[in-house]
C-alpha cells in the first residue's frame, strides 16, 4: 500500500526546515524511510515481488546518497535525522 497524501505531508511538516520547505535532504530522507518501511511490509508477504525489491534497493540507494551528503554537509543536522528516525548509523 502507498503511503498516503495525509501522511506524506504530515512527514513532510515533521522534518522540513521552513515554512514552504518540501526538498530539503531531511524531507527526502524521512519520505523515502516511510516508502521503505511500506515496501519492505510488502515484501514481507509477497517473497517473490523481484520489481519491488529491485525498487527497494534503489531507494535504499538513493537515501544512503542523501545521507551521506547531508553528513558531508551539516553533522548536526544529519544525527539528528539519523536519530529521529531511528537509522542505523
Amino acid at each position: 500500500m502507498a503511503i498516503t497524501t495525509l501522511h506524506k505531508s504530515e512527514i513532510i511538516s515533521s522534518y522540513r526546515r521552513a515554512d514552504l520547505d518540501t526538498g530539503s535532504p531531511e524531507v527526502q530522507i524521512a519520505l523515502l524511510s516511510a516508502r521503505i518501511n511500506d515496501l519492505t511490509g510488502h515484501l514481507k508477504v509477497h517473497t517473490k515481488d523481484h520489481a519491488s525489491r529491485r525498487g527497494l534497493l534503489k531507494m535504499v540507494s538513493q537515501r544512503n546518497s542523501l545521507l551521506k551528503y547531508l553528513r558531508q554537509t551539516s553533522r548536526a543536522r544529519y544525527q539528528d535525522v539519523v536519530q529521529r528516525l531511528g537509522l542505523r548509523k
